[in-house]
Formats: C-alpha cells, structure tokens, sequence
C-alpha cells in the first residue's frame, strides 16, 4: 500500500548496528532477509572495517538489480558493450566489485577478472588484453602506476581510456584524481556505494561530486542529531533507501556519510 511522505519520514532509521544485532540475536543471517534461504543466490559479508563483519544476502532478483543500477555508472562514465573492463580485486566474499562484473556482463562487455595476481602480472595482463575499462581503488590505480615505473612499462599508452573507483573517495577529490588521469592518461569516474544498501551514487562526465541514483533510491540528507533534513548547501549524513532490492530491503538507512546537498548541475546526469 503507497504511503505519503509525511508516513515515509515518519519510519524508523537503520543502522549498521541494528543489522549486526539483527545477526547476533538470530544467527547466522538475521530476521531481515524476506525470502527463505533457498531463495538466496549470492552470499557476500562486509569488509569489518568498523566491527563485526555482517553478512549479506541477494535472491536473483535482488542481484539483478545490482546489476542494472550498475548500468547507470558505467552510462555515466561512456562505458558500452564494446569496452573490455578489467576487475583488478580480489574477487573475495567482499561485494566489492562483484556487482559491477556482473552489470557489465548484462551490458555485453568483454569482462576481465584479475583476482589472485600480483600487481606485474595485473599489468601484463591488462596490456595483453587491450583492456580499455580499469576497474579499482583510486590508491590502487596509483599503486599500479608506481609498479608500471619501477618495472619501465608505460601505462598512458595502453588502451586504459576510462577508470572507475569506488571503495574510497580518491576519485572525487581534484588532486588524486588529476595524479591517476596524468599517470593512466585515462578520464577517472567515482561510484559509491554500500554492501548493505546497493549501488546508489556515481559521477558524470561533469565530475563535480556524485549524483545519487534517484531512479533506484531514495536519499535524504539530514541533520545527524535532530534528524530533520538540511537546508540545500548544509552538510548532513545521507540516509538512503533502497527500492528494488526486496530480497534485503534497507530503509533510511543511516550511512554515517556527512556531505552538502545540492542540485545537479543542468545536464549532468547518467542513464536517460
């Protein structure tokens, strides 16, 4: 049943502690899974870079979701079925990067895994391949370059034309951007995102801060103590609601993020 906005801000926040105790008191998996657990396909857990690793699960529908809201990041970035992405990570039970492998498998992008390598054999690989999408942590692309030195390979000449981080903030912030895009000679985009709250937010050929994906979440931006939302311009900590993920629903989930809330620029954006 649809409710108004004034019933929606009305519901309780989530946190990432609600959803560990969640999992302690009814272990393995929690009370919030909707589905069965023969219904669930995909496993995956966070880092535990703040406590307790928390597991997280997707039905099919849920992981296809992943995978479309992950259409408007590599949208925004000019990524096509053409492109042939290389996954520098690890491929290990943190989401990571698994949902973009598998958005761009339903983009029919040629996918190139580089789990369980070191930092030489990724590079070979990557010119081997002709790789034109590199997909990692900002300080890993800059970690990459420092072993493309030492090594006396040349990285600016390889098809690399787009660069895609999430994980941290690098690829917002003016400074490590413009060091990746000198050393890769390749455009560099941001994506952020949360294990427990899907793939809400990218950057467009603008760069000028991250959009939130509002055709897949709901975002608000609110004062962290009084709850109530900030004026355009004011900083706040984004709450975020995912609406297509009904296997592992997440309502106003309050992500700890503090950033101002403005209006896109016109014209900015991702997927039409």
């Amino acid at each position: 049943m649809p409710i108004s906005w004034a019933e929606f801000h009305t519901l309780p926040f989530t946190t990432k502690a609600d959803l560990v105790a969640d999992q302690a008191a009814s272990p393995p998996l929690g009370a919030i899974a909707t589905y069965s657990p023969e219904q669930y396909v995909t496993y995956h857990q966070t880092s535990g870079t703040r406590g307790r690793s928390l597991a997280i699960l997707d039905t099919q529908e849920s992981w296809d979701w992943w995978a479309e809201c992950w259409q408007y990041v590599y949208a925004a970035a000019g990524v096509t079925a053409r492109d042939r992405i290389f996954f520098a990570f690890s491929f290990g039970p943190f989401i990571g990067f698994w949902s973009a492998y598998a958005a761009a498998r339903r983009l029919g992008a040629m996918t190139i895994p580089g789990g369980g390598l070191d930092s030489k054999v990724r590079l070979q690989l990557l010119r081997n391949t002709e790789a034109t999408v590199l997909m990692c942590t900002p300080t890993y692309a800059l970690r990459l370059a420092e072993v493309a030195r030492a090594e006396g390979l040349s990285i600016r000449d390889s098809a690399v034309r787009v660069a895609i981080h999430a994980g941290e903030p690098g690829a917002s912030i003016p400074s490590v951007r413009s060091r990746i895009e000198e050393a890769w000679g390749a455009r560099a985009f941001d994506h952020a995102g949360g294990t427990e709250v899907g793939a809400y937010g990218f950057s467009c050929d603008a760069r000028e801060g991250l959009h939130v994906n509002e055709a897949e979440f709901i975002a608000e931006v609110l004062d962290p103590v009084t709850g109530r939302p900030c004026v355009e311009g004011a900083a706040g900590e984004l709450v975020i609601t995912n609406l297509g993920r009904a296997g592992w629903p997440s309502i106003r989930y309050r992500t700890g993020t503090s950033l101002p809330w403005a209006p896109a620029p016109a014209g900015a954006g991702g997927r039409s």
